[in-house]
């Protein structure tokens, strides 16, 4: 608490904060700030909560050093604020305060489907609106990729539970290894009397390599293997392939779990990696090796064949990788880890008309989150794809003041 007093009184409260405007969700921090050094904790966690209901979690997970820290005045000279634990300190503090407001549950039936970032959001900005909300998760706990996606290291998962009681303090429903689409389907919904539905269900569908070996028995994708990293049984030695934050989160679950190497294999440099510049640094602590400028060909029993290739500056003045002629290697390993992104898994959309997809699998909405069906609206990574949880959260508002409109609109045309 001290150190976060003295990193407060560091904070030059700037009347035009680059910090706030560089947050994708424009967290008020100076407002923040000011009531945190008045001791106002209560009405500072309302402040963070109203603009962003995971404010707890993105405190934890977000790319700080592309954002608030990143772009902190501070920084140019000195060490930037670290608000994103003032912002920890302030939500969980509300979090566990128990003080939420009743709000009478009066309006309109609405259904979440997917309890991941943006179902969440949904639920707590309409809920808080008096709309009448239920929840449809296909696991046994809500969070999606927060829970199963995130490890604990980078997000203790209590906070998820500290967050689904909130939920259910202001009236959510929660029904829990409930899957939409073959049974409960969208026409059955609607016939039961909700007025509109939101679809986000994330991607959990790991893509390809498209290289032989990648259906072998020492092959696993990190979608699937951080979900219960305890069950896989992975050797002394690990392979992972990738290079983004979910690579990292991986290579660094497996080194946790026991496993003495873990290498990660990627076919460009560290500066074309997608991680944070921090996962990476975080990843060469806990001591993962970084293979580079190699990229996978095929997968054996006994490891990865790979191709060099290097960086080059083509005719047009650009930078691009390209291999290198007759430079095969060989990577031994005993266990693989495939982390090359993901797409949704669109089990609604394959079992419930007037719902369209684009090339790549993602549903089609627009920017206000109407899909092509109406009365269904969609948000998050199933129609933008894997993107950060603040820019899932952002969105997510967007489309709740959307369903908020329909169903004022709705009930405008019927007379009521």
């Amino acid at each position: 608490m001290i150190r976060l007093k003295e990193e407060a009184n560091r904070c030059l409260l700037c009347k035009n904060p680059r910090c706030k405007s560089k947050c994708p969700i424009n967290t008020p921090i100076p407002e923040v700030i000011q009531l945190f050094k008045e001791d106002k904790i209560q009405e500072a966690g309302e402040l963070l909560f109203n603009n962003n209901p995971l404010s707890v979690v993105c405190a934890l997970v977000c790319p700080h050093e592309n954002q608030c820290k990143g772009n902190c005045i501070r920084g140019i000279k000195e060490e930037p604020i670290e608000f994103y634990d003032i912002e920890n300190y302030i939500s969980t503090k509300f979090l566990d305060s128990d003080e939420t407001n009743p709000v009478k549950l009066d309006k309109d039936r609405i259904a979440v489907i997917g309890a991941g970032p943006a179902g969440i959001t949904i639920a707590f900005i309409l809920a808080s609106k008096g709309y009448r909300i239920t929840i449809f998760e296909s696991k046994d706990k809500i969070g999606g990729v927060l829970r199963y996606g995130i490890p604990d290291f980078r997000l203790p998962k209590d906070i998820l539970d500290k967050i689904q009681h909130k939920l259910v303090q202001m009236g959510v429903k929660i029904r829990p290894n409930t899957r939409v689409g073959p049974v409960i389907t969208i026409d059955k919904l609607f016939e039961d009397g909700y007025k509109a539905i939101f679809i986000g269900t994330g991607v959990w569908n790991p893509k390809t390599l498209n290289i032989k070996g990648e259906t072998l028995g020492h092959v696993h994708y990190a979608i699937d293997y951080l979900k219960s990293p305890q069950v896989y049984e992975l050797g002394k030695s690990v392979c992972v392939i990738g290079a983004g934050n979910v690579a990292m989160d991986a290579a660094r679950t497996a080194k946790r779990n026991g496993v003495d190497q873990v290498s990660i294999l990627y076919r460009k440099g560290f500066e074309d990696m997608t991680a944070t510049k921090a996962e990476i640094e975080d990843a060469k602590k806990d001591g993962i090796i970084f293979e580079l400028f190699k990229a996978p060909t095929e997968i054996t029993d006994e490891g990865v064949k790979y191709i060099e290739t290097q960086k080059i500056v083509n005719d047009e003045g650009k930078a691009e990788t390209v291999f290198v002629e007759t430079s095969e290697g060989f990577y031994p390993c005993d266990s693989v880890i495939i982390a090359v992104s993901q797409a949704p898994r669109n089990i609604i959309v394959s079992n419930n008309k007037g719902l369209k997809t684009g090339k790549s699998g993602l549903l089609i909405a627009d920017e206000s989150g109407h899909t092509t069906r109406q009365g269904v609206f969609s948000a998050g990574d199933v129609v933008t794809g894997a993107k950060t949880v603040v820019e899932a959260v952002n969105h997510a508002k967007i489309v709740a003041q959307a369903i908020d409109d329909y169903c004022i609109k709705a009930h405008k045309k019927q007379g009521i």
